[in-house]
């Protein structure tokens, strides 16, 4: 019997057999469209026991509960509900219709709220509102837990806090990925492993979205970066509609014939998402039966990760530099920028460290007359939306670190922890709870040793003590602990043998605050060159640097392809065959014409800003119709030319259309309705169609839309056919957009459309959302658009030009 042995036991030894489909499922047997799922559920006890029933009969190891959507956000919907007692209740129905030879997972999915810093849901709200469902699956009986068909790995970090919070439950979680292989808000699978793994998920994979065979290389990218379990529960292929109604085609014959192959590319947990049935489960349980489990290759990694980005220090890579410029210490222009609460001297620095090629930004806000701690905070969720890199959290005070690591949606790196009493006490177990690496600073409590012998003792000392806490030498970066020169001649010497004992004796990696080596020396640069070309031969890792500076950067090329780091030179060769000049750094941004500097606010989503840079712009007597039509305009259309080319994701989508709406706010006293072009571009219906409750992108149609000049009514979500027209005929929009993310409310769409047709409306029809296609667009008469992105150019198309070429 699967509970008479621990699961992560159970993992070793088989192949842990999933359910499949619930929502489906219940839809074959009655549920409709625009009901609240977990209601119904508990209104029709037997329709759901059956379907749980039906995949223990079919050979599951692990069922999930029908409480994906009982969260206090997504229930508030229908009505007003106790979401600890929906939850109990649930899971004692389905251990009732399991029996105990089952595991029953507690399902848990998202708000569909996007959480700080990508949305205007507080993460501690949101942590909170998880909390709350968690207790009642707790109260419930569950045997473990399962958050799944996540999309934005702030809130999934979220659920996972609050679970890790209440409970020591083994814990599955599995987001869902677009074509693209991201999630919709940038966050690719080993991003998401790594985030999510070092966070303290017991199996990480999935979901969702994609069929078996695109799933299966989704697994594969993330086996060699696993130190648990993977998971996958792919659909039944994709949704077709057929006869009126949505199906998904993929027999249980050829979904489980992808399972040998989801085996040998590392798969230890799987089962089915949308479409599959207990013969796909039974089917795929066949097919694995007997196969060999393929266990985790390591039980380590030194790595970290921001939203959208990873950094991965292990083998042969090239020197990683840690930029070392956001730091208000000796920077007067940002030390200003900070007491007034402004950000843009931060994003500067950060945009071009990442040019100049910094693989981490170092992030220091430790001076006098600011909060540190919400200043912290503050530069975390803008460095988060606006840039990939990953950040080290660097600061003394605890509390700070804390809650940086608490609100960072990643994996950080520490800088630092010592062999300080009070740094280990009280920031070690910190560093733990939330998975942080961090690097080994070889101080202890009134010490500062000067030799390398001296401060192998601490390192050892230190590492002991995170050892006890579940740390390995992957998950820390000894600091070589550089000192001047200029005071003690002989200190660069054991910072050398500190940094190669480290590496090839005690196997870690290492790094070093480069510029302390040449303090009070004059022409430093040459100094820090030589240092850190010395350093690379004995192995070191990292080095916290500017990386503007011409001769580190030439240096740290050179030595990676002296010590083997850089394959084939491709990189030196690509640097000195470019010859790019670059620009001289300051500490404030240079002067720009006020028209390129409201260009470059809206490119990067710089909400704070945008009003000072069109009030100063005005003062110069610019008009504020060219300001939209000479700069703003086209910097929202290069937003969406970097969207198309994944080089923007949803976060920085949403904060630059922000900042456009913003800015058209606070010139609407000066332009007009005339002015803005409405009644030229015309008017905009949208609506998520009758019985879809989800608006998430439809709202950031709406957004982009207003942002081009439409005048956009957005008649909410769960909207009937009957309403969309009679507003429709009232208004006489020139578009029509409709919205729905399930493949049993689409259908709708075809319902306003016929009922337009019947009125005589004259007006085109634009519908987009998760599970529309092209070709399903194209056979109700409608034009198809699968972002905010693409919906300003086809409604700016149709605006343009009357065509019968439909699905375009």
């Amino acid at each position: 019997m699967v509970k008479k042995m621990p699961l992560k036991n159970r993992i070793r030894e088989k192949i842990i057999i999933l359910d499949g489909a619930t929502g489906t499922e219940l839809q074959k047997r009655g549920m409709t469209a625009g009901v609240c799922p977990e209601i119904w559920c508990l209104k029709n006890p037997d329709i759901i026991s059956d379907v749980h029933a039906g995949y223990r009969d079919a050979g599951a190891d692990i069922v999930y509960t029908a409480t994906f959507g009982a969260n206090r956000i997504k229930l508030s919907q229908y009505g007003s509900y106790d979401v600890v007692e929906i939850n109990r209740e649930l899971t004692l129905l389905a251990r009732r219709a399991v029996g105990t030879d089952v595991l029953l997972a507690g399902d848990i999915c998202s708000t569909e709220r996007f959480v700080r810093p990508f949305g205007d849901l507080d993460f501690e709200e949101a942590i909170d509102v998880y909390k709350e469902q968690v207790k009642g699956l707790l109260e419930g009986g569950v045997d473990l837990f399962v958050i799944e068909t996540m999309m934005d790995i702030q809130e999934t970090r979220a659920a996972l806090i609050a679970v890790k919070e209440l409970t020591d439950k083994f814990t599955i979680v599995t987001m869902t990925y677009e074509e693209n292989g991201r999630t919709l808000n940038g966050t690719d699978p080993v991003t998401a492993l790594i985030t999510l793994q070092s966070l303290g998920a017991n199996a990480v994979g999935c979901n969702c979205c994609t069929g078996p065979e695109e799933m299966t290389g989704l697994i594969e990218a993330m086996k060699p970066w696993a130190t648990i379990p993977l998971v996958a529960k792919p659909n039944a292929g994709m949704p077709e509609l057929v006869d009126g109604k949505t199906v998904f085609s993929m027999g249980a014959d050829t979904f489980a014939s992808f399972g040998a192959d989801f085996v040998s590319k590392g798969v230890n947990l799987i089962g089915g998402c949308c479409g599959t049935t207990p013969d796909h489960i039974r089917m795929l349980k066949e097919s694995v039966a007997g196969r060999k489990p393929v266990l985790p290759v390591r039980d380590s990694i030194s790595a970290v990760s921001s939203a959208r980005a990873s950094a991965i220090f292990e083998g042969e890579r090239p020197l990683s530099i840690v930029g070392e410029r956001i730091n208000p210490t000796g920077k007067k222009a940002l030390q200003q920028e900070l007491l007034e609460g402004r950000m843009s001297i931060v994003r500067t620095m950060a945009k071009e460290q990442e040019k100049f090629g910094a693989s981490l930004l170092d992030v220091n806000m430790g001076m006098p007359g600011i909060d540190e701690k919400e200043t912290m905070l503050d530069v975390i969720g803008n460095l988060s939306v606006a840039f990939d890199l990953p950040l080290v959290i660097d600061s003394s005070n605890i509390d700070v670190m804390e809650a940086a690591l608490r609100l960072y949606p990643g994996r950080a790196l520490i800088n630092s922890i010592s062999g300080e009493s009070e740094k280990l006490i009280r920031l070690l177990p910190v560093a733990a709870k939330y998975g942080a690496m961090f690097i080994l600073l070889p101080l202890a409590d009134g010490d500062i040793p000067e030799t390398a012998e001296k401060r192998k003792k601490i390192i050892e000392d230190v590492f002991k003590k995170a050892a006890a806490l579940g740390f390995t030498k992957s998950d820390i970066v000894i600091d070589g602990l550089v000192m001047a020169a200029s005071s003690n001649f002989k200190a660069p010497a054991e910072t050398l043998k500190t940094i190669e004992w480290s590496s090839d004796v005690f196997g870690a990696n290492t790094i070093v605050g480069l510029s302390n080596v040449s303090f009070g020396m004059p022409e430093r640069k040459w100094l820090n060159a030589a240092f850190l070309a010395m350093a690379v031969s004995k192995g070191l890792t990292m080095a916290i640097a500017n990386p503007g500076v011409e001769e580190l950067v030439n240096t740290k090329l050179a030595g990676d392809v002296l010590a083997g780091r850089d394959m084939d030179a491709s990189k030196y060769i690509s640097h000195f065959s470019q010859m790019s000049t670059k620009v001289k750094q300051e500490d404030a941004p240079s002067h720009k014409a006020p028209e390129d500097e409201m260009f470059q606010s809206i490119l990067e989503g710089n909400r704070e800003d945008i009003e000072r840079l069109l009030s100063v712009a005005m003062d110069s007597g610019m008009d504020a119709q060219r300001m939209v039509d000479e700069s703003m305009i086209p910097a929202i259309t290069e937003v969406g030319a970097l969207f198309d080319r994944r080089e923007y994701f949803l976060p920085q989508l949403i904060a630059c259309a922000e900042t456009m709406k913003k800015g058209i706010a606070f010139l609407v006293p000066w332009l007009g309705d005339s002015k803005l072009e409405k009644k030229q571009k015309g008017v905009i219906i949208i609506a998520t169609v009758k019985g879809d409750v989800h608006d998430i992108g439809k709202n950031i149609v709406a957004l982009m839309l207003r942002n081009h000049g439409f005048e956009v009514v957005d008649l909410g979500k769960d909207v009937s056919a009957e309403i969309i027209i009679r507003e429709a005929v009232r208004l006489k929009p020139s578009v029509i957009g409709l919205s729905a993310l399930m493949t049993t409310t689409m259908v709708n769409m075809k319902e306003v459309i016929e009922l337009a047709q019947r009125e005589s409306l004259d007006c085109k029809f634009m519908v987009g959302g998760a599970v529309v296609t092209k070709a399903y667009a194209k056979s109700i008469s409608a034009h198809y658009a699968k972002d905010g992105v693409e919906a300003v150019r086809v409604v700016e198309k149709l605006n343009a030009f009357s065509t019968d070429s439909y699905g375009e």
